[in-house]
């Protein structure tokens, strides 16, 4: 079966949030906003993985509005650690470019899912 695009950009995504908490912790020494920013990051292909196996089109619309949650409080937890200088300026910029992308892309989805929602009713 092949991955939608949301789908592997999201896990790639969580790879990397997973892989920045590790630094966060043994080179920064950073324990607590690194946790919330794991939680965060990796829960946003959680949720797309929940969203593509929904049961109807407004369970998926809820899941995919929860990863697009979690993929906001992401930036604002990369934001965070970037501004008190725990993250360097080139990873940041990457991965919450990542990040941006990510929203985008949920955005649009549910976009058009709810517009093909609303013209089936």
């Amino acid at each position: 079966m092949k991955k939608s695009i949301i789908q592997g950009k999201s896990y790639d995504f969580a790879s990397r949030i997973v892989k920045a908490y590790k630094f966060l912790v043994s080179e920064q020494q950073e324990y607590v906003l690194s946790k919330q920013l794991l939680r965060s990051g990796t829960s946003i292909g959680a949720n797309v993985e929940e969203a593509l196996a929904a049961s109807s089109t407004a369970d998926f619309i809820h899941k995919l509005n929860m990863a697009a949650k979690e993929a906001r409080e992401t930036s604002y937890w990369l934001r965070l650690l970037h501004d008190n200088d725990f993250l360097p300026e080139a990873a940041f910029t990457s991965i919450h470019a990542h990040n941006l992308e990510i929203i985008k892309i949920l955005s649009s989805i549910l976009l058009s899912t709810k517009a093909s929602q609303a013209k089936n009713s």
